[in-house]
Formats: C-alpha cells, sequence, structure tokens
C-alpha cells in the first residue's frame, strides 16, 4: 500500500451523526500550502452506472487517474466498484462515495502529491465538503473543483481565462469562481485541505487545456462513465 489511509470515523452513520462528524472534522482543515509545485496530480471522480446492463444503482464506480502535472500524460489508473450505503443527500456526499474512492486510492502504485477532486472543498454548508473530507483521510493536499455551486453568493467573472470572482458564504471567502475557458461556464474553486485559495486557483488553471475542466478530474470521469472504453 503506498497510500496510508487515515481513519477518522466509521462511514455506516446516520444523517444526523454524519453532521456532527463534519463539525468536528472542519477544526482540522489546514488552509495553507507548504508547498508550490505538486509533481504528481490525480484526480477522483464517482459515477453510478445504475442504468447499465447488470447494475445497480447503489453501486458506485470510482476511479482515481495519477497525470504528470508538468507534461499532463497519465501515469498510472485506479478503477474500482464499490456498493455505497448512505443515501444520497445533498451535502454528505462523502459518506456515500468516499468509502468507494478511499478503495480507489489505496490500489495505486504512485503516491500523487496532490489530489483534485470533482467536488466541493469548503464551500460547503458545515466547511466540509468532498474535497476537505478526503483530504484529511488521505493527508494530501487536496482542492475542491466543481462544476456548480452548492452554497454561497458571487458576482460573474470577468469572460477571459484566469477571470476570477470570490464565493461568499456567511460573510466569509469560501473559494473562486473561475473562468477556464474563455466563453463557457465558470467552475467552483475551493481548497480542500492542505491547500490554501491562491494557490487552488493558480493550480486548476495550469490543468486546463483544452476543456473547461482540469485534466485530472476530466479523465477521471471518463474513466468512470466508460469514455474510455468506448473510444
Amino acid at each position: 500500500m503506498i497510500i496510508e489511509i487515515k481513519k477518522f470515523h466509521s462511514f455506516d452513520v446516520s444523517t444526523q451523526e454524519a453532521e456532527e462528524i463534519q463539525r468536528r472534522l472542519r477544526e482540522m482543515i489546514v488552509l495553507k500550502s507548504s508547498r508550490t509545485r505538486f509533481p504528481l496530480v490525480a484526480g477522483a471522480d464517482v459515477g453510478f452506472p445504475g442504468s447499465r446492463p447488470g447494475k445497480r444503482a447503489d453501486v458506485g464506480r470510482a476511479g482515481v487517474v495519477v497525470l504528470d502535472a508538468k507534461t499532463l500524460e497519465t501515469v498510472e489508473e485506479s478503477l474500482v466498484e464499490v456498493e455505497c450505503r448512505f443515501p444520497y443527500v445533498p451535502g454528505f456526499l462523502t459518506f456515500r462515495e468516499g468509502p468507494a474512492v478511499l478503495e480507489a486510492f489505496q490500489k495505486l502504485k504512485h503516491h500523487p502529491d496532490l489530489v483534485v477532486f470533482d467536488a466541493q472543498g469548503i464551500a460547503h454548508p458545515r466547511g466540509l465538503g468532498l474535497a476537505s473530507h478526503l483530504g484529511l483521510f488521505l493527508d494530501l493536499p487536496s482542492i475542491g473543483c466543481a462544476k456548480s455551486r452548492l452554497v454561497g453568493e458571487f458576482a460573474d467573472p470577468g469572460p477571459n481565462r484566469g477571470d476570477s470572482s470570490i464565493l461568499y458564504f456567511e460573510g466569509r471567502e469560501v473559494g473562486r469562481v473561475l473562468r477556464t475557458k474563455p466563453g463557457v461556464k465558470p467552475v467552483f474553486v475551493s481548497p480542500g485541505h492542505r491547500m490554501d485559495q491562491e494557490t487552488a486557483v493558480r493550480v486548476i488553471l495550469e490543468l486546463v487545456t483544452h476543456f473547461r475542466l482540469p485534466e485530472p478530474t476530466r479523465r477521471a470521469h471518463q474513466l468512470v462513465s466508460g469514455e474510455k472504453e468506448r473510444s
């Protein structure tokens, strides 16, 4: 096992217990990066191929793709299917998808320096989105780069690549609304764990090429959705 997974709690809990866990763990989040470069970057995503023949809707397909940050070449992929017992409840995504993602990380043969999640970091009702939560379990710098807003208010960013605006929630900054390509919808970037906002925005822009989404999570989505299998 390359990555040692820390265990802060069980995932077999009630919604009320899950909320208490989130409030407790958010105090452990570090919103500061101790480094500026991350040679190996992982992207993680989860899909539910319930409509595919022979697949049940409660089986999560978790994928992790590790990239060379300089060349953006894929170094390694990990794919698992795990039964997800926790129901889908907005704001509690980690309790549904976390076990599958962690199992995929345990199968890696390379140790990533950073993880980008297609999820929220601290831009979350209780300050502990999936990117922050699993950043703690993995003890790795992590960033949430979501396609849509979960909480907060913001002004539209400018039209050019790199334009951003602040995402505010309950009077404080919890993320940035970032335009990664001209003329496309922005993404919502928030620090996960061991990460600051400025570094998070810079890293996401470095990982975006021809598409709206950063390459690590875009390729992880391809992996779990079966797009690579069909290509």
